[in-house]
């Protein structure tokens, strides 16, 4: 049964995005018009993985939200965060590597929607592309987010966390939004099935972009967001297994 509703999740997904994409390319014209012709997609999406799949989730800290943009700084374990993410918070733009771009329909959406691509293979090429396009969004009214290790982990892993997200808050004076998440206990990565439960989100309190260095900043986000993990950890059917 639970294939058969991952099936159906599919299915959804698939053809509400090849029958949104000529919206949004009108909506595109637009101030923010594309941005909330996917947020349709992103609602269809969301209310497919709740009532069809039984995938829910929990927001812990909605209070610390500022009303300012920012950047948010999460966890990145499985596709979730793309989708739920700009539910939960105001109208963002992602930094994803710019490869995703050649993707048909997803990928075309993305550029669309002005997410800030990057090429990972070349670091300092891939410095330049963030502030030039984040200060960008920025003055476009957008928030900015970011996955500071870079790629998703499974649940119980930590990667290296990257200086980026600290730098675009230090040079654009926007503050860090930390967030942790155990989304890959339930939609392991790369992973066709989708599976029920509450994922836990856990936002934390702004950290003031001038209350340190880049590395201090994103220290701090670090340890927030590690601590968290720790607590909201072990409720899912992927959860790591205690040794």
């Amino acid at each position: 049964m639970l294939l058969i509703k991952n099936l159906i999740y599919w299915l959804i997904l698939a053809t509400s995005i090849i029958l949104l994409f000529p919206f949004m390319l009108l909506a595109a014209l637009m101030p923010h018009g594309a941005h909330k012709t996917a947020q349709i997609w992103v609602k269809i999406l969301n209310w497919s993985l709740k009532h069809i799949i039984g995938l829910k989730y929990r927001v812990i800290g909605a209070e610390n939200i500022p009303q300012s943009p920012a950047i948010i700084c999460a966890k990145h374990q499985s596709g979730w965060e793309t989708l739920a993410l700009q539910e939960i918070f105001p109208p963002q733009v992602y930094v994803a590597k710019r490869e995703l771009f050649k993707i048909p329909f997803f990928g075309w959406g993305l550029k669309i929607v002005k997410t800030i691509g990057i090429d990972r293979s070349n670091r300092r090429e891939a410095n330049e592309q963030l502030m030039k396009q984040g200060l960008a969004r920025k003055n476009e009214g957008y928030w900015i987010s970011i996955f500071p290790e870079g790629t998703r982990l499974p649940p119980g892993e930590r990667g290296k966390y990257k200086l980026g997200g600290a730098r675009m808050a230090k040079m654009f004076e926007m503050d860090i939004v930390p967030v942790a998440l155990n989304s890959g206990e339930f939609w392991p990565k790369n992973s066709f099935m989708k599976y029920p439960g509450e994922i836990t989100v856990v936002i934390g309190r702004p950290i003031a972009h001038q209350s340190g260095s880049e590395a201090e900043l994103m220290a701090q986000c670090e340890n927030w967001i590690e601590a968290r993990q720790t607590e909201i950890g072990g409720q899912g059917p992927f959860a790591k297994k205690a040794v």
